[in-house]
């Protein structure tokens, strides 16, 4: 009755961290931080998921002499983040649905 929610998704920071992604072209580990609630050690535990279930690309380069971890989604992410949306909105439509005065 229900469609399956992917349980890579279906956690509060891995789907705040692919809705940033996804309006992006890549973020920097500073700036997920910002806009996420969670700690370093969280996120970078978080983004080791989503890279391990092959929905981002974590890029890891020097800025100076400072290690700068750059994260891309990859198309794999877009398709799964936009199915988990829609299988998210279906729970919703599911038992509130629209009548014809709306």
């Amino acid at each position: 009755m229900f469609d399956e929610l992917d349980p890579v998704l279906h956690s509060q920071v891995r789907l705040a961290i692919m809705s940033v992604l996804i309006h992006v072209e890549s973020a920097e580990f500073a700036y997920l931080l910002e806009n996420i609630n969670t700690t370093k050690g969280n996120l970078s535990f978080q983004l080791g998921k989503l890279k391990d279930a092959g929905y981002i690309e974590v890029i890891k380069s020097l800025k100076g002499n400072y290690p700068l971890t750059t994260c891309k989604i990859t198309q794999a992410g877009v398709d799964a983040y936009e199915t988990y949306v829609s299988a998210i909105t279906s729970y919703f439509e599911k038992f509130n649905p629209k009548t014809e005065n709306d």
